[in-house]
């Protein structure tokens, strides 16, 4: 009997969480999944649905889960769906949601690195646990993220099963961009260009793409790029160099700005703000390396995205990223400037080693595949729904 699964879709649009969702989806679509989905979303996201097949339903729902209220209207609008379960795949879990429930934790930095404070922080870390220990599963994308949630959340290792994600299919896509596609890969070498040109990039670049918090280390990248660019100011082929850096606006973390100025190499460092994703595939095709200093993640999807549009990748050695990357990138100590400095220079420099990267990173990527993460899914889902033991 096909099951009535209600997966909160509020945050397909995203970029991270939203990958997530996207692919999710279109991975169950993929392996035939036979139960009926309810995807709770805004009116502006059922564009990103189309093409689903049609046991796919939006369910219209305008409410932002950021709103104090939803952690209860939430629920009420979950049971009156009459679903057989409910899958919230982010750790904005509502309180009193209809049972069965399954969750998915990305990680919980909130709680590592950035802890709130004082009783609020303290009633949130509460809430979640407790909504976590009502789940009947909770996913989470990495064993670094899995053995988080149990030495600091205190769930029970029964309860929780480790599921990977995987890169979004468009970065594997080996066809040009959609305006080029018609032309051929010359006509894609010349959008590809242009598109660079329209940002008035003529010069080779370290890139770096993300959110800019605290956690993701963007001060200590660039005080390494600054030593980067001292040691090759004369290289006939790197002399140029810039780092380009994708992401929040800069406001939101002062201290990047502060050591930009500090380092001095202001002319050096671009901040471009979100891109769309094309563009994004654009830039990464076209770095020199793409340097990933991260404190903390939860998976770290941005590397493999790298990987998966043909550019070596320096990568920070700290918790999950190891479990994701493999061999197939030049791993740092995030907490070292010079041996960040060390991993960029071994990339430029060694083309051996460069080809090495690119290779490893080619495979590497291919090993994460959304059909199954998907069927992993549905094989909680079902049990869940039907009372059975979680599948091992």
């Amino acid at each position: 009997m096909p099951l009535r699964i209600l997966i909160d879709a509020r945050h397909v649009r995203d970029f991270g969480y939203g990958t997530y969702i996207r692919n999710l989806l279109r991975g169950l679509a993929a392996i035939g999944a036979p139960h009926e989905f309810l995807l709770t979303v805004r009116g502006a996201d059922r564009e990103e649905l189309e093409g689903l097949p049609e046991n796919f339903h939006p369910v219209p729902y305008e409410r932002p889960d950021s709103e104090p209220r939803d952690r209860i209207l939430f629920s009420v609008f979950a049971r009156k769906q009459i679903p057989s379960l409910v899958h919230i795949p982010l750790a904005r879990v509502p309180l009193l949601l209809p049972r069965p429930y399954v969750v998915t934790i990305h990680d919980i930095s909130s709680l590592v690195l950035e802890q709130a404070s004082g009783w609020r922080g303290e009633i949130e870390q509460a809430l979640l646990r407790r909504a976590l220990l009502g789940a009947a599963c909770v996913i989470a994308v990495s064993e670094w993220t899995r053995n988080d949630l149990i030495s600091l959340m205190g769930l029970p290792p029964g309860k929780i099963r480790r599921i990977y994600g995987a890169v979004d299919p468009s970065f594997l896509d080996p066809r040009p961009a959609r305006w080029a596609r018609a032309a051929g890969p010359e006509a894609r070498e010349q959008e590809r260009r242009r598109e660079l040109e329209r940002y008035q990039v003529h010069y080779p670049y370290l890139l770096y793409a993300g959110t800019i918090r605290s956690q993701k280390n963007i001060p200590r990248l660039v005080e390494a790029f600054a030593l980067v660019r001292g040691k090759l100011q004369d290289h006939p082929r790197w002399k140029e160099l810039r780092l380009i850096i994708i992401g929040d606006v800069i406001s939101r973390c002062s201290a990047v700005r502060q050591a930009v100025i500090q380092s001095r190499v202001e002319p050096y460092v671009r901040f471009l703000g979100f891109v769309p994703k094309e563009t994004l595939r654009v830039f990464y095709e076209s770095a020199a390396a793409f340097v990933f200093p991260s404190l903390y993640e939860g998976f770290g999807l941005p590397p493999l995205e790298a990987m998966a549009c043909g550019t070596p990748v320096v990568c920070s050695s700290a918790t999950s990223l190891p479990e994701a990357v493999g061999d197939a990138a030049e791993m740092v100590s995030p907490d070292n400037v010079f041996d960040l400095s060390r991993g960029i220079l071994e990339v430029l420099l060694n083309d051996e080693r460069r080809k090495q990267l690119i290779e490893r990173g080619g495979r590497r990527v291919r090993e994460f595949r959304w059909e199954s993460t998907a069927a992993q899914v549905l094989a909680i889902y079902e049990a869940v729904a039907m009372g059975k033991p979680l599948p091992e």
